[in-house]
């Protein structure tokens, strides 16, 4: 009887160690797996883009400096959700990262809205000077008090018109067009100033809107007016380059303060070596989009911009935010200032 028990013991031992085992293999939790940390980054555009490029090239470049510890997944194309979606995911803590245009960025750090102001920038250095200096990091830092963490920039191009059944030459074109914008105040004040109407919409119901006539035009870089194909409802592609908003890449506060110090210090790394990644991208990729609209038929109208300029100069006269106005006046002094980074 002692040998039958010991035998009966021993076979309960082994079936719970047997057990045990293939649930660990099952749910993906053997030793060397659960010393993995997954990242979850959520964003709008699509694979073709610059951006998700460098974001893929962020997350080969975490996983090296991480020892392959943390694993930063990508959802593109707004599988997660608009924007605001996933910012808000992000704020209670329900997503990690998320790469947003800073349009959309404003509706949850009020700051935000500077980048918003038409003609704000005099060149490419002046903008990369400002983005990488004290106004730019100021607003990054600014985020973690609106649970949103702020890590770096991404080139975003510069804003410009396109209409589906007339070109705009000079801003009188836009007077009675309703045009999509961002869920964006300063966006929106933009397009009423120039007399047409705003009328935000979530971007992946543009292409729609266009073809069935519910907007007349909308505004946006090159890379997404072609990324998206929106040249094939709307051909006519006015470069005013009216604003030069920025894209963020933000992380969840709570979720960061879980992070240990070894693992911001990896994150914030691979996130500012994938900013210059990005610029490279997002200049080689503007400048074949060009290109390929141009053989695509689409009329690509270079404006004397300054009609545009002065006809939204009351928009930034009439700024009524104290704090905005403070930023304005940051920002265009920076452009004055000699031995500004590029």
């Amino acid at each position: 009887m002692k040998r039958e028990l010991s035998i009966l013991v021993l076979g309960a031992l082994l079936g719970v160690l047997i057990a045990t085992a293939g649930f660990a293999v099952f749910s993906g939790q053997s030793r060397g797996q659960s010393q993995v940390k997954t990242i979850r980054l959520a964003h709008s555009l699509p694979e073709a883009s610059p951006g998700h490029r460098a974001l893929v090239w962020m997350a080969e470049d975490l996983k090296k400096r991480s020892g392959g510890t943390l694993e930063l997944i990508i959802f593109p194309s707004g599988q997660l959700g608009s924007e605001t979606d996933t910012l808000e995911q992000m704020q209670r803590g329900a997503l990690e990262m998320t790469r947003n245009n800073a349009a959309s960025i404003e509706g949850f750090i009020p700051d935000f809205a500077v980048y918003g102001t038409p003609y704000l920038f005099d060149d490419d250095a002046h903008y990369w000077a400002v983005l990488q200096g004290g106004v730019g990091e100021a607003l990054l830092e600014l985020g973690a008090d609106y649970n949103l963490r702020g890590l770096g920039y991404y080139d975003s191009g510069a804003r410009s018109f396109y209409t589906k059944n007339k070109p705009v030459k000079v801003p009188q074109d836009l007077k009675g067009m309703k045009i999509r914008t961002q869920r964006s105040k300063t966006a929106m004040d933009l397009v009423d100033t120039l007399g047409a109407s705003a009328t935000p919409m979530p971007f992946g119901e543009l292409y729609t809107g266009l073809q069935q006539g519910i907007v007349d035009g909308a505004e946006n870089n090159p890379p997404s007016y072609f990324d998206t194909r929106h040249y094939e409802v709307a051909p006519y592609y006015t470069l005013d380059e009216h604003t030069r908003v920025p894209d963020v890449i933000l992380y969840s506060e709570p979720l960061w303060q879980q992070l240990s110090p070894q693992q911001k210090q990896w994150i914030a790394a691979s996130v500012q070596a994938s900013t210059e990644v990005q610029r490279q991208y997002w200049k080689e990729y503007e400048e074949a989009v060009l290109k390929e609209l141009e053989s695509k038929g689409v009329t690509i109208i270079r404006p004397d911009k300054m009609p545009f300029q002065k006809a939204v100069q009351p928009m930034v006269d009439n700024l009524d935010n104290p704090r905005i106005q403070e930023l304005v006046k940051q920002i265009r002094k920076a452009a004055n200032q000699e031995g500004e980074p590029s």
